[in-house]
């Protein structure tokens, strides 16, 4: 491991430099991984493994539509692709890549086959932080790991294919062989990481619950629906409103900050944007600090894990998750960025 500072604190991080794929390829060379779940993560890490050169195979239910997409990205039934269960009897190494939901439900199915020495890895510290919640307890006998890619599966296949790595964290919540770590390090290599910083399942969880409900998500549609409202109602078009409000941002200014910080960012908008920007950070952050302090709370204190488990469990959750996408989908902003993401020049 390298220690680096950043903002003036040390922190212990892995690189490909310093740990290579060929180094994690010995690591990982007499294992079997079975990536059980083809939804979000599963795809985009089983098919970087499997490119990686690892030996590889995918669990899902016989019948779905991610069963077919499996079979759709070259996944062989009875060769590499199988039942959950069977997967999970095959492998040295269980990639348990469910969603929490369904990490629940089917944890009875897979435990009986993590034999001694096998590992379990996870990339959300949801299902083990919150054991008492969900009933994930695993055996002392066996590694608990975990590698979570800081994005979504697509985005971790997308800069794979380009190249480029998505930053990951990894953690070991028990170490049962003595090669935890090497095996959560190999592996976090093996998906396309692009280095690996160290956290602990909780801290994993917290940081990831509280993210996707802050700025990566809820957070930043609350404030760009508030900005549009607002200009709309004093009279802009929707496009401006919309460009003013979307384009402009995710088009412009993230690659700029993306790049090399807010601070260049700032450096290289005209003095009149700089002025405002300095002038009105301090009043957005203050009223939206305490969001982020309740926000944080809920998440330490489980509340908002046993919401998600209690909302994911009924069984109506699909239904009414598909009509509050729509009506996200259908709103006015977002009409008019599926028209004005039409107008960009690589489209025409």
């Amino acid at each position: 491991m390298a220690v680096m500072n950043f903002g003036g604190v040390d922190e212990s991080v892995v690189t490909r430099t310093e740990f290579p794929l060929e180094k994690a390829r010995e690591v990982l060379k007499n294992e079997t991984i079975a990536v059980i779940g083809y939804g979000v993560q599963g795809p985009g890490q089983s098919l970087n493994l499997r490119d990686n050169g690892f030996n590889v195979i995918v669990g899902q239910r016989k019948g779905g539509k991610t069963w077919a997409k499996a079979v759709a990205d070259g996944w062989v039934p009875g060769e590499t692709l199988f039942e959950i269960e069977e997967a999970c009897q095959r492998a040295t190494i269980v990639q348990y890549l469910l969603s929490d939901a369904a990490q629940i439900e089917v944890w009875p199915r897979i435990k009986e086959h993590l034999t001694p020495g096998k590992a379990l890895y996870f990339s959300h510290g949801f299902g083990i932080t919150y054991k008492g919640r969900t009933h994930i307890i695993p055996s002392t006998d066996i590694d608990v790991i975990l590698v979570a890619p800081k994005g979504s599966g697509t985005s971790l296949r997308r800069m794979f294919l380009q190249g480029r790595g998505l930053n990951s964290s990894y953690a070991v919540f028990q170490d049962a062989t003595g090669r935890a770590w090497e095996r959560a390090v190999a592996l976090g290599i093996g998906v396309g990481s692009g280095y690996l910083f160290e956290t602990t399942f909780k801290k994993e969880v917290y940081s990831d619950l509280t993210g996707e409900r802050g700025t990566l998500m809820g957070a930043i549609q609350g404030l760009l629906l508030a900005q549009y409202e607002t200009l709309r109602e004093n009279g802009h078009d929707p496009s401006e409103a919309f460009n003013e409000t979307v384009e402009e941002l995710t088009q412009s200014l993230m690659p700029l900050f993306a790049e090399n910080g807010m601070d260049w960012m700032y450096a290289n908008c005209s003095t009149t944007a700089q002025r405002g920007a300095l002038d009105w950070m301090t009043p957005f952050h203050d009223a939206t600090k305490p969001v982020f302090e309740k926000l944080y709370k809920e998440v330490a204190c489980g509340n908002e894990a046993q919401r998600s488990i209690d909302t994911n469990s009924k069984p109506d959750y699909r239904e009414g998750l598909d009509r509050e996408l729509k009506a996200l989908r259908e709103s006015e902003m977002w009409r008019t960025g599926a028209v004005v993401r039409k107008l960009r020049p690589e489209n025409n």
